[in-house]
């Protein structure tokens, strides 16, 4: 019943699960330090700063992820050139995925980290100030660790989000699961059976992770 999943040895059925992998992993890396900046940003006293952060997320959040990623693929590397240092097109392709998935991800990413940031009480970052430490050393020493600790469960639905997300990688030719599908599909008559074994693999992908985050989000949680 499985034979036909012999004849794609390029990519292999767990050689696409693995680039998948490797844009969840990668892109989520990403995404947690840029979403990082941007929520410093939406807090911070300076004006410019605020607004860039405020503008960059709102603005973000309301483009379809697929525009974002073919506009990675076909406005910054036809158009503008941009290579991300690989010459190879698959290799460029990835690249150019993980950075689309970074930018649209870090934009849900910041929001997360903000609310976990207000749930910080405001007296902690008076009594900091009160002793004499900047806005960066009270969001670096007292406000994030407490925020991340706050939202390890939001932050795990992101990860599982991007995941599954990392299937329009398929549509600049990445060669990750949902393209070897299509593939399969389209020369194969078992569609059912197809569908089935990767809606399987995405489960196994993504059970553990929400299942692991969410016992270590009640581990970790701020006692209030």
């Amino acid at each position: 019943m499985f034979d036909f999943l012999s004849d794609y040895d390029d990519p292999s059925l767990l050689g696409a699960f693995w680039t998948t992998v490797q844009l969840t992993v990668l892109s989520g890396v990403g995404s947690l330090v840029w979403g990082t900046i941007l929520a410093a940003m939406r807090v911070s006293p300076v004006p410019l700063m605020r607004g860039f952060g405020t503008a960059y997320v709102n603005i973000v959040r309301n483009i379809p992820l697929t525009v974002i990623i073919v506009f990675t693929s076909l406005g910054l590397s036809d158009i503008f050139g941009v290579t991300m240092g690989a010459s190879d097109f698959e290799v460029r392709g990835f690249r150019l995925a993980v950075l689309g998935f970074v930018a649209y991800t870090a934009a849900f990413v910041c929001e997360a980290i903000r609310s976990g940031i207000n749930t910080v009480p405001l007296g902690q970052a008076e009594a900091a100030r009160a002793i004499g430490l900047n806005f960066t050393q009270i969001l670096r020493l007292i406000v994030l660790p407490q925020a991340f600790r706050s939202v390890i469960g939001p932050l795990a639905n992101v990860l599982i989000a991007l995941t599954k997300n990392t299937t329009v990688a398929a549509a600049i030719g990445v060669a990750e699961a949902a393209l070897l599908m299509k593939e399969m599909i389209e020369n194969e008559a078992q569609t059912l059976l197809i569908g089935a074994i990767f809606a399987f693999g995405f489960v196994v992908l993504t059970l553990p992770t929400g299942l692991i985050l969410g016992w270590l989000s009640k581990r970790l949680a701020v006692k209030r």
